[in-house]
């Protein structure tokens, strides 16, 4: 009897990726049991996998331990005001790159692109010095204000989304009277809520989890955000660090709620705009 060899490579293709499924969640997994344990288990050798019995109070330790409410509360301003910033920003100039034609715009792409191999280490003191002297140390806005100002990958991004769109759509909204602005705002941005939402998802992600921008800007406790303020508390939770661990998950569950809403359409855009 012959075998069908189509079968044999799907068969093939689902035992790679449960392997590499499983091997890509064995780390949160390992986190998310640790955190359920209490220090001796946590510490014990041989290893102790599953926590006996579970430590449901880690979860509430650290809320109380903590100022985790305002540290959340003040990475969620720096990240909507960032995802906003980004949208509108990037979507605009994204917009005039695909659609618009001026003098030197395939050579001011390119330049935007090219800033994408400057490593963003090499911009930390220029910034901090513009931010000094902007009297905005110790603060929010420089955490988030950037986004505001386009950044290349989200430009790229939304240009290559509006470049899909058929010309006629845009000859179809003159005739209707629609200036460019009216055209990018009604007709082309809901045609790429896609890309709108992969930016979002990106966006989201980095603004969250910064860690070098808030070291630099806040020296004012209650001006940290979420991974500082956790960071700060790790000194205290010596001899505790189930602790820790728990912090870390708890910090991770907007991020997975964002991604639960825009997981369609996340995809969607990864595969449209080439990011695999």
């Amino acid at each position: 009897m012959q075998k069908n060899p189509n079968k044999k490579r799907k068969v093939l293709s689902y035992i790679i990726i449960t392997i590499s499924s499983l091997i890509m969640l064995t780390p949160f997994i390992t986190a998310a049991l640790n955190s359920l344990k209490s220090y001796v288990q946590y510490t014990a050798i041989p290893v102790e996998w599953i926590p006996d019995p579970v430590q449901w109070e880690n979860y509430v330790e650290v809320w109380k331990m903590t100022d985790f409410a305002q540290y959340g509360w003040n990475s969620l301003v720096v990240t909507v005001l960032s995802v906003v910033g980004a949208l509108f920003s990037c979507s605009l100039v994204g917009y005039a790159f695909a659609r618009l034609e001026f003098r030197f715009k395939n050579s001011l792409f390119i330049m935007v692109l090219g800033t994408l191999m400057i490593p963003p280490v090499v911009m930390i003191i220029p910034q901090f010095i513009i931010f000094k002297n902007m009297g905005l140390l110790d603060t929010l806005v420089p955490l988030w204000i950037l986004e505001w100002l386009a950044q290349p990958f989200g430009i790229f991004l939304m240009r290559q989304a509006f470049l899909a769109i058929p010309k006629e759509y845009e000859e179809a909204a003159k005739l209707d009277g629609c200036s460019p602005l009216q055209t990018y705002w009604r007709i082309f941005l809901p045609m790429c809520k896609p890309q709108l939402a992969t930016l979002t998802i990106f966006t989201f992600m980095a603004k969250w989890n910064e860690i070098m921008a808030p070291v630099i800007y806040l020296s004012s406790q209650e001006k940290f955000t979420l991974p500082i303020g956790v960071l700060s508390m790790s000194g205290a939770w010596f001899g505790q660090e189930q602790y820790l661990v728990a912090a870390a998950l708890m910090t991770l569950i907007p991020i997975l709620i964002v991604f639960l809403f825009t997981e369609k359409f996340f995809v969607k855009g990864a595969s449209s705009s080439g990011l695999k």
